[in-house]
């Protein structure tokens, strides 16, 4: 297994939308079902471990009072940051987790689409991190393709399993089909008893 440096990334930002995410119908609707996994309409402070070239940060603003996106890559954040000018709420970081680990809690924490890339002791760190960097009442929702491919140091499967371990939180919701697996966990009421309808 190779491990993919930042130099990697650096060069593969140099396209402005690697990975499809603002052309592909795959890529929106694993968006829409990430943002409909949501437990709250809003949330007081966000976090986007990962945030690419902002297309998913985009959405996820109107949704926070503040959100902070960050991604290894220095070419990510600047496209990020073209792609959600206009949007106060947002702060974006280039930072190599879990070293550059931002202080305080947060009520949203999304990790989507990184935890195969990060090498065994600083998955393992950042797993154990995110259970501590979460409100009482905050929800961490994960989102990873299912199929292997070049540069991935583990599976979705594992990712996910690792997070089911750290955290001590329940499930709120999964949705797995052929490709990806999305998880969401968090502790309190259910969306419904929120709300007052049981």
């Amino acid at each position: 297994m190779t491990v993919l440096s930042v130099e990697h990334f650096e060069q593969m930002y140099a396209d402005e939308d690697p990975f499809g995410y603002r052309s592909r119908w795959y890529e929106q609707r694993k968006r829409d079902i990430l943002l409909g996994a949501l437990p709250y309409a809003r949330f007081a402070r966000g976090w986007e471990f990962g945030c690419s070239n902002g297309e998913l940060t985009a959405q996820l603003a109107p949704r926070c009072d503040t959100l902070l996106a960050t991604d290894l890559s220095q070419q990510a954040v600047e496209l990020a940051s073209a792609r959600v000018q206009g949007l106060p709420a947002v702060t974006l970081q280039q930072a190599a987790h879990p070293s550059d680990w931002p202080e305080g809690l947060f009520d949203l924490i999304v990790f989507s689409e990184v935890g195969y890339y990060l090498e065994a002791p600083a998955f393992e760190e950042t797993v154990a991190l995110f259970a501590r960097s979460l409100t009482a009442r905050g929800c961490l929702v994960a989102c990873h393709w299912r199929h292997a491919f070049e540069g991935a140091l583990r599976s979705a499967e594992q990712v996910h399993g690792a997070l089911n371990h750290a955290l001590a939180m329940d499930t709120l919701c999964v949705y797995q089909d052929a490709d990806f697996v999305l998880q969401a966990w968090m502790s309190g009421p259910s969306i419904a008893q929120q709300e007052q309808l049981r």
